[in-house]
């Protein structure tokens, strides 16, 4: 009586213990609360840009046909694909472990002693295997299948997203750089023309050659100026052409400012959105990856149930060939309980929770680094817009500076380095005026895909 109480309370303490060992994955990683910083209040501002789609964020229609074309053609894009690909047959296999193994093993066998007449036998099984998930190995390895599927699937959605933003910055960089040429171009049509003026000047007795000089140098650095861009903008688009897995070839682009940002676009961020971020959700699913490595090792200190069989036809008996054939069953029931094992399984188990303790740390990094990655962004895009005005005013009055000084120019009350400074301003003013609204516009892309945007 008293080994049946035994059994029975071995049993319940077995049952219980198992319990635990199915358990699914929660997350307890906590965050801090001002993620963002305190200078951005989440509560109080609208999330409008993290909310659109891309094809409503950059509706240039040129660019969406880049984007599209290198969503199709991209070479680690699609390296990504296979690997979701991969890691659903990998999940595929894992729920069909549940079922039993079953294979045909045909043997045959020719016998002689001392010259005996050789005896024939042969064996036709069908061989059969079932491991018994008691306690949730089998299922521990399922969940830990769609783990690293919904990792490979946020990975595919995160090479999407970098994608996205390397086409679209390079896309503003090109159509900055035939702004850039455009100014640069019309710079040099007007300081050509002031050469001239000095030229005649110098001719007429009313300058010195050394402004001529003076006046041609500066001429000359905007020729050499245009030649830089050009070939910058080459560059450029030979990176697009390498994105879209195309040979080097021209890229048909806008015109600068017609559609750089959608109208009314709000830079709200709660804090809840940075869950839409790859990253963070690829962390989040490393912890779950962490947690069900832990249940494995537990799972290893208990006994493995393992069912077995054997059906077919065979004229072999064991004491005698007899024919024709007859019929073979066998079936087996096999228990195995881990005793000593040097110390391994202990050592896996403490490895295991040490590794999730890590992923739990890396993921409030992960999330801290979104946090920092927005307010950065937010700053710059702030930046960005206050210089904008002052930009504009600057142009504007080094605009009339330069015309009054080419008239005093002409008038000869005024010297070639004052035209040359006016002129010089001017252009300078001109390239950071659009230089600061490309660093606006590559901000607010930036936030856009700090939030996770450019995946849906």
């Amino acid at each position: 009586m008293k080994i049946k109480n035994i059994i029975l309370a071995a049993a319940v303490a077995l049952l219980l213990s198992s319990c635990s060992l199915y358990k699914k994955y929660d997350s307890k990683a906590t965050v801090p609360d001002d993620v963002f910083g305190t200078t951005v209040h989440p509560n109080s501002i609208n999330a409008s840009i993290a909310e659109i789609s891309w094809r409503e964020f950059f509706t240039d229609p040129l660019l969406q046909q880049l984007i599209d074309s290198a969503l199709v053609r991209n070479t680690d894009l699609n390296s990504a694909r296979i690997a979701v690909e991969q890691s659903e047959a990998s999940l595929k296999a894992a729920r069909l472990a549940y079922l039993p193994a079953l294979s045909f093993a045909p043997s045959g066998t020719l016998a002689s002693f001392d010259r005996s007449a050789v005896s024939k036998t042969y064996s036709l099984p069908l061989q059969l295997s079932w491991d018994i998930d008691v306690f949730g190995s089998i299922t521990t390895a399922r969940r830990k299948s769609q783990v690293t599927l919904m990792q490979a699937r946020i990975y595919e959605e995160s090479v999407r997203a970098n994608l996205i933003s390397t086409v679209v910055q390079q896309y503003n960089m090109l159509m900055l750089l035939d702004r850039k040429l455009e100014i640069l171009l019309t710079t040099d049509s007007l300081w050509d023309l002031s050469l001239e003026t000095q030229k005649s000047l110098w001719e007429n007795g009313q300058a010195y050659s050394t402004a001529v000089n003076q006046m041609e140098s500066s001429y000359l650095n905007v020729k050499t100026q245009i030649v830089d861009v050009r070939r910058s903008i080459l560059s450029v688009e030979n990176a697009i052409c390498k994105l879209l897995a195309l040979t080097p070839q021209h890229i048909q682009r806008g015109r600068w400012g017609e559609y750089l940002l959608p109208a009314n676009i709000s830079t709200g961020v709660p804090a809840a959105l940075l869950q839409n971020r790859p990253d963070v959700r690829i962390a989040d699913y490393v912890m779950a990856e962490s947690f069900y490595n832990t249940q494995s090792a537990r799972q290893a200190f208990f006994p493995s149930l393992n069912l077995s069989g054997l059906l077919g036809w065979t004229n072999n008996s064991g004491a005698a060939v007899v024919n024709p054939g007859a019929l073979l069953f066998n079936a087996v029931a096999s228990l195995t309980q881990p005793i000593f094992q040097r110390g391994r399984l202990k050592a896996n188990l403490k490895i295991a929770k040490l590794s999730e303790k890590d992923s739990q740390r890396k993921y409030v990094q992960t999330v801290i680094n979104a946090g920092n990655q927005v307010n950065e962004a937010l700053a710059d895009i702030q930046s960005s817009r206050e210089k904008n005005t002052y930009y504009q005013r600057q142009v504007a009055v080094l605009q009339n500076a330069y015309v009054g000084t080419h008239e005093l120019m002409d008038n000869g009350k005024a010297s070639y380095l004052e035209v040359i400074t006016a002129q010089e301003s001017l252009l300078n003013a001109q390239l950071s005026e659009v230089q600061n609204l490309y660093e606006g516009v590559q901000s607010l892309v930036a936030l856009y895909i700090a939030l996770g945007g450019a995946t849906h």
